[in-house]
Parts: structure tokens; C-alpha cells; sequence
């Protein structure tokens, strides 16, 4: 499948419109590009230089040369995706240039190589916002949107966050990573404690499954060998209490028993693994006579 990132803001009278990211095609076949909406100014040709003038201008170049100095999506937190609703993120973004900055935008991207065998998704271009920190550097805020039907269950993982910028001058600059950002797999978490009411000292049965986005086939599949706490809040209680724990069947199922000693809400509740956010069943109240 194919796709294009494009980032668009307007900085002044200067527009980015699709910066420079080079075309990249993963493994899997999906590609994405970012096209160039402009062509960087060029200075004219001068006379040359001493050894030790060009000595002087290497540093001052060095010094002076325009860099994109941090990019973070999401607030650094983790991006959580599910299998239909397209998920949309916010991010930040800053750089420098003596000439001054006209705008700067963040993309994020998974592979071996931004130039090659990657796949990504680049900002939103009206949701960008510019503001100049100084006379040489410009923060942009703006967001990504991540389409699950574009995801793979590999996905879930660490992205790299890149940015591309231009300078008033019209000079365009980029970084393929400045900072990383994870994407997860939605999760789902259900409960069930049966009867309802219950006589005390008689035994619970307490339900459920876990369930989390699978984005190969677009929707919800078990979440299977997983530990989950099972969690009581008594009535007039302020927080839950881990009762025991409980391993997910293969299709992602919960069952146990308890004893019935007081009213309140039971509930399961899963940490988290790298690929799959944290979540808690909302509680089940369980009447006890």
C-alpha cells in the first residue's frame, strides 16, 4: 500500500508544504514519502578564499548552521491505536537558524533507514502553529495522524520521532531522529461475578478476557498467557485491593472462584506489556446477603 506524509504550516509568508523526507518503502511494501514544496535559495558564487579564511568560516558555519534541536510526539507518552478510529497526536517541535526559522515540522517513522525500508506518518498541515522563541529559533506545535488499517501487528514498538524545518531564507534542513515515541496495541479488559446477589461465605465465580487490537485483521483479539490481577473494593472503600492473580486462557479468557464476604466491586486489572497499554475492567458490584 501507499501513502504520503505531508507537512504543511505558513510562517509569515513562508510556507511549508511537504519539507524534505526522502521516499522509503518497508519490507511489507508499504512506502511513504514527503515531497519538497519548495527549492532552498542558493548564494551566489564567491571569490576563493585564504586557507585561513576558509579555516574561519568552517567554524562560523559550524557555529551558525541551522539544526533542529527537539521534536517529541505525544508528550513522550506512549500512542495507543485501535482497529478503526484513526488516533491523532500532538507534537512539538523547535529549531535554529541565523537566518531566523519560517517553520518546523515532526514526522514519526519505524525501519532499518529513513532512506529506505521504512514507513511512517507525517503532521497534520493546517494544525500547525508557529511561534518564535528569539530572532533564531521558532516552535511549532501541531499533530499525526496514525491510521490503523495502515498498521501491522509488528508495529508495536519503539518509532523514531524526525523533523524537517526551513529557514526564512528558504534553506530546508532536516533530522531523522531526534526522539522516540511508542505505539500500542488498544487493550480491552471485561468482568463478570456471578450470583448476583450472594449469600456469604458461598463462593463467587468471577469472569472475563482481555482482549487487544490486531491490526493484521482489523479487529479484537484475545490477549493470551497474560497475568492479571483480580481486585476487590469493598463498599465504602477508596481503592481496590489484589485479591489473587490470574493467567489468561489461549483465546484471552479469565475464570476463578473466591468466597463471598462483603459487598463491593470486583474487578480484573492488567499492567501492561511493552506492545499493550495498561487497563482495568470497570467494577462489578456483587451484593452479599
Amino acid at each position: 500500500m501507499r501513502i504520503r506524509a505531508t507537512v504543511a504550516a505558513v510562517s509569515g509568508a513562508l510556507a511549508l508544504s511537504a519539507l524534505a523526507v526522502p521516499a522509503a518503502q518497508a519490507d511489507d511494501g508499504r512506502s511513504w514519502t514527503v515531497d519538497p514544496g519548495f527549492t532552498a535559495g542558493q548564494s551566489p558564487s564567491a571569490g576563493q578564499p585564504s586557507a585561513g579564511e576558509r579555516a574561519k568560516r568552517a567554524t562560523a558555519q559550524a557555529t551558525a548552521a541551522p539544526k533542529i534541536t527537539s521534536a517529541v510526539v505525544n508528550g513522550g507518552k506512549p500512542i495507543v491505536v485501535g482497529t478503526k478510529s484513526k488516533q491523532t497526536v500532538s507534537f512539538t517541535a523547535t529549531a535554529t537558524a541565523q537566518a531566523g526559522v519560517g517553520g518546523v515540522a515532526a514526522f514519526i517513522w519505524i525501519g532499518q533507514s529513513i532512506e529506505e525500508d521504512s514507513f511512517g506518518f507525517g503532521p497534520n498541515g493546517q494544525s500547525i502553529v508557529c511561534k518564535a522563541v528569539s530572532a533564531a529559533t521558532t516552535t511549532c506545535k501541531g499533530t499525526i495522524t496514525l491510521n490503523p488499517q495502515l498498521l501491522l501487528n509488528s508495529d508495536a514498538t519503539w518509532w523514531r520521532v524526525g523533523a524537517s524545518a526551513v529557514t526564512e531564507d528558504g534553506e530546508e534542513f532536516d533530522r531523522d531522529s531526534v526522539s522516540k515515541v511508542r505505539v500500542q496495541r488498544f487493550s480491552k479488559l471485561t468482568v463478570n461475578a456471578s450470583p448476583e446477589p450472594v449469600k456469604k461465605g458461598r463462593t463467587l465465580t468471577v469472569t472475563g478476557k482481555l482482549t487487544r487490537a490486531n491490526w493484521d485483521t482489523g479487529t479484537y483479539k484475545g490477549y493470551s498467557g497474560q497475568s492479571v490481577k483480580l481486585q476487590f473494593k469493598k463498599k465504602g472503600a477508596k481503592s481496590y485491593t489484589t485479591v489473587k492473580t490470574v493467567k489468561t486462557s489461549s483465546t484471552g479468557t479469565l475464570k476463578t472462584t473466591v468466597k463471598a464476604s462483603a459487598d463491593g466491586n470486583w474487578r480484573y486489572s492488567f499492567a501492561g506489556t511493552p506492545s499493550t497499554p495498561a487497563v482495568s475492567a470497570a467494577g462489578d458490584f456483587v451484593d452479599v446477603k
